[in-house]
């Protein structure tokens, strides 16, 4: 299947009680849908992951950071999404801790969850049955996962990579 390919970067932070900072989206991809927030790279400019999610973080939640203010924590490359095209995701923790919600913007309305709150949540199929337990389990450390969406059937996980974080002691 032939499909463009979309680079993107989406941004994991927390508050002071560890709680994940989520946006209910309003637009597509995911609309109607808790996400983290993130965005596309502008690969005309030669943008890296890491220039993209500091200016995201601008952009949406009005942070000022640095390259070495972000964990990458995991990336995921998505075949043919809704069979429309491919996606690779770089997922960042923000490493400081967040202090206030951002107020709502175009792309949504933004809210801090408990982790133990998020199985109610309206969230993307993907992200329930499988980037958030992998993002939990590697929270410090790093993954990096395939998925060939099934359009008509279930979608097929490949772990490239796994790097749980070390146990604290």
């Amino acid at each position: 299947m032939v499909l463009p390919y979309k680079v993107a970067t989406l941004l994991y932070g927390f508050s002071a009680r560890d709680e994940v900072l989520l946006i209910e989206r309003a637009q597509e991809p995911n609309r109607g849908f808790w996400s983290p927030c993130g965005g596309k790279l502008r690969t005309a400019e030669g943008e890296s992951p890491y220039a993209c999610a500091c200016r995201e973080a601008g952009e949406e939640l009005g942070l000022t950071i640095r390259v070495g203010d972000l964990h990458l924590t995991g990336l995921v490359s998505e075949h043919g999404y809704e069979g429309t095209t491919h996606w690779l995701m770089f997922l960042f923790e923000i490493q400081p801790v967040l202090t206030a919600t951002p107020p709502p913007m175009h792309e949504g309305r933004f809210a801090f969850f408990a982790r133990e709150d998020m199985a109610a949540l309206a969230l993307p199929r993907t992200d329930r049955e499988m980037i958030w337990p992998l993002f939990w389990q590697h929270r410090g450390g790093f993954f990096a996962a395939h998925c060939r969406a099934g359009l008509n059937g279930p979608d097929e996980w490949v772990i490239e990579q796994s790097s749980p974080p070390p146990t604290r002691a």
